[in-house]
């Protein structure tokens, strides 16, 4: 039976790795400094973000646990308008945070990193207006290797 991505990655310190090299990475970025940036940004946004994309990747229901879910993390980035190019370059930025990280080199396994992060990036800019409201409940989504499994 094929690994869950989230095992192939190499479990839990591979998605801490993998969240603290995105987020140097964007704080590196000139575009993207800024809203990493934010003095209100929690100490724990990094362990936040690992525990985010490891229970999405396959993991173990460590967000969900804290407690929060899909819809609280699509209120955290609604309204914020035309975000224009930052999704490209948070996608970039994540594309190379695997491989800061010494995650696997597989193709398909980096194709499927790929593929969940530019569908998470359309997914989280999809409320841009301020007045948007975004459903409650919304179930964490669950990527594989064969992409989208649910939502």
């Amino acid at each position: 039976m094929r690994p869950t991505l989230y095992e192939f990655a190499g479990g839990d310190d591979a998605f801490l790795a993998l969240a603290r090299a995105h987020h140097a990475r964007c704080l590196a970025d000139p575009e993207l400094n800024h809203p990493f940036s934010h003095a209100d940004l929690n100490p724990e946004h990094v362990q936040r973000l690992a525990a985010y994309w490891a229970e999405v990747l396959g993991g173990p229901p460590r967000y969900s646990a804290l407690p929060a879910d899909h819809s609280s993390l699509l209120r955290m980035h609604a309204g914020n308008g035309d975000m224009g190019d930052l999704g490209r370059r948070f996608l970039e930025c994540f594309v190379a945070a695997a491989d800061d990280a010494g995650l696997p080199a597989d193709p398909e396994f980096r194709a499927a990193l790929r593929a969940y992060m530019s569908w998470a990036v359309d997914d989280v800019l999809a409320f841009p207006d301020g007045a948007a409201v975004v459903p409650g409940g919304l179930p964490m989504p669950r990527w594989s290797w064969d992409g989208l499994q649910s939502r």
